[in-house]
């Protein structure tokens, strides 16, 4: 069977010969595909089988109104499947419109939390808060940091590069040729550390990822999953750490308790040598945000800020 892809960010010219000369599977995404139809370049007259996936994606992303009009030139007696995480935001509209008399399949919780997952909370000062990120990206393994907008992508990635962190970036402003070869990059250990935001993060599907940085807390506790579901795959184990700015506190509790997820949030500062705290407290052992091995519990754990107790 042939295959060929038809998405956007890419001139059309190639997707158009693939598709002249005959698929037997599309796999597209819909802006580009509502295009070529719009420009009666190809025809969904003779498709027997349309697979709709991500569907909750698709609808956080506006993009349920194209996928209508595309829906609706598939003949009706063609197989229609639908692969969603939740049913809301429209998702449920379309499985009344378009699927009739459906089969449901439910897998297991989307907010259960993997059992080879380890939820961490650091509470950091804005002041600390990129040495803190720098630290947690230094390692060897491979481990993805999430921002909220493309411009916070893209100077955490440069900034990292420049202290000597080699990141890769993955965001909307980038071509797909770019964000095709800076995932390769990452996928092939050319560098380590990928910086992204939650859009162009969708599908990533990179084996080994050892820690998930939520460099900014998510906007949802759907995100919050989709993010974490980055590492812990597999069978192998894998951290979250969330990083929490003082004002976020609040915000940040109501997300985790949305998600199902109780973790004890630690205040953690960045280090600045043995026997000194970040901000000069004598005492204070040396903060390393490294993973380290805990041998009795055979898990990932992090050292953390030890205050000297009062008095």
């Amino acid at each position: 069977m042939t295959t060929t892809t038809v998405y956007g960010g890419v001139k059309q010219n190639r997707q158009v010969r693939d598709l002249m000369a005959g698929a037997d599977i599309v796999v597209a995404c819909p802006g580009r595909l509502e295009d070529l139809l719009n420009q009666r370049l190809l025809t969904l007259s003779d498709v027997r089988i349309v697979v709709l996936d991500e569907a909750d994606e698709m609808a956080d992303m506006g993009f349920l109104p194209q996928v209508r009009r595309i829906l609706k030139r598939i003949p009706a007696d063609a197989q229609h499947m639908l692969f969603s995480a939740t049913l809301d935001h429209g998702v449920d509209e379309l499985v009344r419109e378009f699927l009739h008399d459906p089969k449901t399949h439910s897998v297991d919780d989307v907010n259960a939390e993997p059992d080879l997952m380890t939820q961490h909370v650091f509470e950091v000062e804005k002041a600390d808060k990129f040495e803190v990120v720098r630290q947690l990206a230094s390692g060897t393994g491979r481990r993805i940091l999430f921002t909220r907008t493309k411009f916070q992508a893209k100077k955490l990635a440069k900034s990292l590069t420049n202290s000597g962190v080699p990141a890769a970036q993955l965001h909307g402003n980038l071509s797909q040729n770019q964000r095709d070869r800076n995932l390769a990059a990452f996928e092939q250990g050319d560098v380590n550390v990928m910086v992204a935001t939650d859009v162009a993060a969708r599908g990533i599907d990179v084996s080994g990822v050892e820690l998930v940085v939520q460099v900014d807390p998510p906007a949802d506790p759907k995100s919050f999953t989709h993010r974490s579901g980055r590492t812990a795959r597999a069978g192998r184990a894998g951290d979250v750490v969330t990083l929490v700015l003082p004002y976020e506190r609040r915000e940040v509790s109501r997300l985790l308790k949305a998600a199902g997820i109780t973790v004890r949030p630690v205040k953690v500062t960045h280090a600045v040598g043995r026997g000194q705290g970040a901000h000069g407290g004598q005492g204070a052992d040396r903060q390393g945000l490294e993973p380290r091995r805990d041998a009795a519990a055979r898990r990932p754990a992090w050292r953390r800020e030890r205050q000297r107790r009062p008095g």
